[in-house]
C-alpha cells in the first residue's frame, strides 16, 4: 500500500482519542456540566481501534499519540495498548492531565508508551482550580515526578497561553525545565469549539512569551528533542531540560503537517481546524473490508489543505477531537 501524501507532506503521525470524557472541566477544552453520554456503542471498541490502526501502519503510519479526553480514565487504555504490540509502532506516545499518573506510570512504561505530554497551565493553587473547576495543582505535580521516576524521556509539560490569566507565570513555568529535564513548552490558544473561551483580547503570541524569558538567558536551539512535531525548541544555560514554543495561530507551520486525527467516535479529520472529516465507525462496522477503510482515508487525506484557517469551520470542542 503506497504512503499518504498532502500537498507534498507525507503523512506518519495519527492522534487517536479514546475518550471525550475527563476528569477535570478545563474551562478552553469542557463545559462546566460535562458533556452527554454518547453510550459505549457509539464509540471505538479496541478490536475496531487496532483494526483501524492496522490500515494506517499499512500506510507507513508509524507514529501514535493516545488522547482524550482525558485517556488514562478510560478501561479501554491498557487493553488498547496491549493489542498494540504486533502492530510495531515505532513511537507511542499519551497526551494526560497527569492526575492519575502516580498509579498508572509504570504500567503505561511496560505496556510501551515512550513518551508523555503532561497539561499544566498554571503553577497557582487558587488558579489552577479556576481553570480546571476544581482541580489540584498537586496532583498533576505528582504526575510529572512518578512520570520522571518511571523513566519517560521526554516528559513534555504543555502550557495554553491565556493573556490575563496565565501569562504573569511564563518565567515560573519555563523553570520547571531549570530544576527537572522536562520539555516546557508554551502553545498559543486555539479558537476551537462553538463555546471556545478563545477570543482576541486573551490571545498572547509566541513571540510575548519570548520576550517575557529573555530575563533567564539566552535561548539556545536544543537539536536533541528538535523532531517532527510543530515545536521549535530551546534551552538555556543552567537548565536541566528545554523550552519548547508552539505557534499555533501565529506562525503557520502547516507545510510540515504530517498528522491526521482519529475521534473516540470514529471520525477521521485531517486538519485541527477544519470540520471536515471521514466516519470511519459505521463502515467499519457495516462490515467494510480494509481496502475499503483505506480507499475511505485516502480520500479524507486529499482533502487535508496547504494551509489552516484558523477561524474554520471546526466546531466539535477540543476534548472530542483529541487537541
Amino acid at each position: 500500500m503506497p504512503k499518504l501524501y498532502s500537498h507534498g507532506r507525507g503523512i506518519s503521525y495519527l492522534r487517536l482519542s479514546i475518550t471525550d470524557k475527563c476528569n477535570l472541566r478545563c474551562r478552553y477544552c469542557m463545559p462546566e456540566d460535562g458533556l452527554p453520554d454518547k453510550g459505549h456503542e457509539a464509540l471505538l471498541r479496541v478490536e475496531e481501534m487496532r483494526r483501524l490502526l492496522s490500515v494506517f501502519r499499512a500506510f507507513g503510519v508509524d507514529k501514535l499519540r493516545i488522547t482524550g479526553g482525558e485517556p488514562l480514565i478510560s478501561r479501554q487504555l491498557l487493553p488498547l495498548l496491549a493489542a498494540l504490540t504486533k502492530l510495531e509502532f515505532k513511537d507511542i506516545a499519551l497526551t494526560t492531565n497527569g492526575q492519575l499518573l502516580p498509579r498508572l506510570a509504570c504500567q503505561l512504561k511496560e505496556h510501551g508508551v515512550g513518551r508523555l505530554n503532561i497539561s499544566l497551565d498554571t503553577l497557582d493553587e487558587e488558579r489552577f482550580a479556576h481553570i480546571t473547576r476544581g482541580g489540584r495543582l498537586q496532583d498533576t505535580l505528582d504526575g510529572i515526578e512518578a512520570a520522571l521516576k518511571a523513566g519517560f524521556h521526554p516528559v513534555k509539560v504543555n502550557c495554553v497561553l491565556m493573556r490575563g490569566l496565565n501569562d504573569c507565570e511564563i518565567t515560573d513555568l519555563a523553570r520547571l525545565a531549570e530544576k527537572w529535564p522536562l520539555s516546557v513548552r508554551f502553545i498559543e490558544f486555539m479558537p476551537v469549539g462553538v463555546d471556545s473561551l478563545w477570543s482576541e483580547k486573551n490571545f498572547l503570541p509566541i513571540s510575548a512569551a519570548k520576550q517575557k524569558l529573555a530575563s533567564l538567558g539566552e535561548l539556545i536551539p536544543y537539536e536533541e528533542l528538535q523532531g517532527n512535531g510543530p515545536a521549535a525548541v530551546f534551552t538555556i544555560d543552567g537548565f536541566a531540560g528545554s523550552i519548547g514554543f508552539i505557534d499555533a495561530i501565529s506562525g503557520h507551520f502547516c507545510q510540515s503537517c504530517n498528522r491526521l486525527r482519529l475521534t473516540a467516535d470514529g471520525l477521521l479529520y485531517p486538519c485541527l481546524h477544519s470540520d471536515l472529516h471521514a466516519d470511519l465507525l459505521l463502515p467499519l462496522r457495516a462490515g467494510a473490508a480494509d481496502a475499503e477503510l483505506a480507499r475511505l482515508i485516502e480520500q479524507a487525506v486529499s482533502k487535508k489543505p496547504p494551509r489552516h484557517e484558523a477561524w474554520g469551520a471546526q466546531l466539535r470542542r477540543m476534548n472530542r477531537i483529541g487537541g
